[in-house]
C-alpha cells in the first residue's frame, strides 16, 4: 500500500482507468481465489486473496477522495468528498444486512459484482484537469474542466488559478518521503498526519469491529445494539455531507471530538458501574447510548473530514509521497488499535474507554489549535497558505 499509493498518484490523473482500474482488478482476482479456498479447502488462497483486497482497498481509499477534491468546484468539494466516506457506509451497513441471510463464502462471491461494475465505468472517468496542466497538456487541461463545469459554466479564471500555481510548482522536484520532511511542508504533514492517528486512536475500528462483544460485556443484546448502531451511522453520515460545505470543516470536526469524547466517557461509566456493582439496571443502558453517541458522533466527522483534509492540503508535486505516509500511517494504526482492543477490554473496560476519551480530547485541542478551516478554498489557495516556503505567490 505505502507503495502503491505513490505510484498512482503518479499515474491516475493522467489515466483514471490505470488508477482505479488496478485495484479493482486486485479487488476482482481476490474474489476467485476465495472461491478457490471454498472448493480445495486450501487457507493459502484465502490468505492471497485477503492481501489482495486490502491492497486494492489501501489504495482506493487514498485515490478517491484526491481525485474527488480535483475535479469538484470549490464550494461543493467538501460534501462531494464526504460522499465517498457516505457510500463506505451505506455498502458496509448493507454487507451487514446480506450477511445476516447468507454465509461470509457467498458474501465474498457477492462482492465481484461491485467490483466489476465499477470497473467496466473507468474508462468514462474524465482526467483530472489539474494532472492534465502538470504535464502540460493545457487544451486538454481545459477541455475536461469545461466538462466537468458544464457547458455553458465561464471557465477561466479557475483554469487561470490552475495554470499559474501548477507554473510555480513546476520549479518544485518530486518529493520523497524523506523530502516532506523540509520545512515548507511540516503544517501539511503535521495536520494530516495527526488527523489520521487521531481518527485511529480515537477507538473507532476497535469499538466497531467488537460492537457485539462490547453490548454482551454491558450486558445488552448484541442484536439491539448492532441494529441500532447502524440506524445511527447512516443518518449521521449523510447529515455530515449536508453539513460539510456550510458550517465548514473545522466545526464538524470540533463538535464529533465532543461527541465522541463523551460518548467513550459514557461507554467507561457504565462498565465503571459495572465493577463496583451499582445501578445494574441503567449500565447496560448507559454502555449503549455511549457507543451511539460515540459512532454518531464520529459519522457526523472524524470519520470523513481527515480524509476531505488531506486531499486539499498537499500539493501536487508531493501528493504521491504525503498520500503514502499517510494512508499507511492511518492504517497502521487502524491495525493496532483493531489487534490490541480485546486485550484492552481484558484488562480494564473502563480503562480502555478512559483512554479513548482523552484521545478524543486531545482531538479537540489539536483542531482547534492547528488544522485550518478549507471551505470555500480553492486547491491553490489551501495549499499556498499552508506550504508557503514552497510558493510565493
Amino acid at each position: 500500500m505505502f507503495s502503491q499509493s505513490k505510484w498512482a498518484l503518479r499515474f491516475y490523473k493522467s489515466n483514471v482507468l490505470i488508477s482505479t482500474g488496478f485495484p479493482q482488478v486486485q479487488l476482482l482476482i481476490s474474489k476467485p481465489l476465495v472461491c478457490l479456498f471454498l472448493c480445495l479447502k486450501d487457507a493459502l488462497w484465502l490468505y492471497i486473496g485477503r492481501l489482495l483486497v486490502g491492497c486494492g482497498i489501501g489504495l482506493l481509499s487514498y485515490v478517491v477522495p484526491v481525485y474527488i477534491a480535483e475535479i469538484t468546484p470549490k464550494n461543493l468539494r467538501g460534501g462531494f468528498t464526504a460522499v465517498h466516506q457516505l457510500m463506505i457506509c451505506c455498502g458496509m451497513s448493507l454487507t451487514y444486512l446480506i450477511g445476516a441471510f447468507v454465509n461470509w463464502r457467498i458474501l465474498a462471491v457477492i462482492g465481484i459484482v461491485p467490483c466489476l461494475v465499477q470497473l467496466l465505468s473507468l474508462p468514462f472517468i474524465p482526467d483530472s484537469p489539474r494532472w492534465l496542466a502538470k504535464v502540460g497538456r493545457l487544451k486538454e487541461s481545459d477541455s475536461s474542466l469545461q466538462r466537468l463545469r458544464g457547458k455553458n459554466a465561464d471557465i477561466y479564471k479557475e483554469a487561470n488559478e490552475i495554470r499559474d500555481y501548477t507554473e510555480e510548482l513546476q520549479q518544485q522536484t518530486e518529493a520523497s518521503i524523506i523530502g516532506l520532511f523540509q520545512l515548507q511542508y511540516l503544517k501539511s504533514l503535521t495536520v494530516g498526519l495527526g488527523l489520521m492517528i487521531l481518527q485511529q486512536f480515537g477507538g473507532i475500528n476497535g469499538i466497531v469491529f467488537y460492537a457485539n462483544s462490547i453490548f454482551i460485556s454491558a450486558g445488552f443484546s448484541e442484536s439491539i445494539g448492532t441494529i441500532a448502531m447502524v440506524a445511527v451511522k447512516i443518518p449521521m453520515t449523510t447529515l455530515g455531507v449536508f453539513l460539510m460545505d456550510r458550517s465548514g470543516r473545522r466545526p464538524l470536526l470540533l463538535l464529533s471530538a465532543v461527541g465522541t469524547c463523551i460518548g467513550c466517557f459514557l461507554a467507561a461509566l457504565s462498565f465503571f458501574l459495572q465493577d463496583i456493582h451499582k445501578w445494574k439496571e441503567v449500565s447496560p443502558i448507559l454502555a449503549l447510548v455511549g457507543v451511539l453517541v460515540y459512532v454518531g458522533s464520529y459519522s457526523l466527522g472524524m470519520g470523513a473530514i481527515p480524509w476531505v483534509i488531506m486531499s486539499e492540503i498537499f500539493p501536487i508535486n508531493v501528493k504521491g509521497s504525503a498520500g503514502s505516509l499517510v494512508t499507511l500511517v492511518n492504517w497502521l494504526c487502524s491495525w493496532i488499535i483493531s489487534y490490541a482492543f480485546n486485550f484492552l477490554m481484558t484488562w480494564s473496560s473502563t480503562g480502555t474507554f478512559i483512554g479513548f476519551a482523552v484521545t478524543c480530547g486531545f482531538t479537540i485541542l489539536f483542531v482547534a489549535k492547528l488544522v485550518p478551516e478549507t471551505k470555500g478554498r480553492t486547491l491553490e489557495e489551501i495549499q499556498a497558505s499552508l506550504n508557503s516556503n514552497s510558493t510565493k505567490r
